[in-house]
């Protein structure tokens, strides 16, 4: 199978979610005039941006990052840190921020992350982060917005 095999494959998971389920909801075609074709791919295709291509990734002022598709608070800046892997990554979400689910797309289990409010596909979390919780959120920069103090 294809590289392009297996992201086409692992994108149906997304798709075959009810839109009636997410507060924010649109149709497909409403999310590709809403979206850049590169922030279609990774929020409605579950796809994912090259490592180190976001400015997000050294943005280091104070304030928070929020879904790209439906403007929702995410992650506060105060949680974000340097995971090394050219992503930004936080160890927290905001409460009742980020919904998770299983994915075991591409031959791995991982846990997807998805914003709560419009089901966008925003990363994955991984059991390796820094204390307090331990975890590392890693975000594609593309699935996010800034917005400072």
């Amino acid at each position: 199978m294809t590289r392009r095999e297996l992201l086409a494959a692992s994108a149906l998971v997304l798709i075959s979610r009810p839109a009636a389920a997410y507060e924010v909801s649109h149709t497909d075609a409403e999310w590709r005039q809403i979206l850049t074709a590169a922030q279609y791919y990774v929020l409605r295709q579950q796809g994912t941006e090259a490592p180190f291509s976001s400015p997000l990734l050294n943005e280091h002022r104070n304030g928070i990052f929020a879904c790209a598709g439906c403007a929702l608070p995410l992650f506060s800046s105060k949680t974000k840190f340097d995971s090394g892997t050219g992503w930004p990554s936080f160890y927290a979400p905001l409460p009742n921020a980020v919904l998770t689910s299983d994915d075991n797309s591409m031959g791995m289990e991982r846990t997807e992350v998805h914003c709560r409010r419009c089901g966008s596909h925003l990363g994955h979390v991984f059991p390796d982060g820094p204390p307090p919780t331990g975890l590392r959120y890693c975000m594609n920069g593309l699935a996010l917005t800034f917005i400072p103090a």
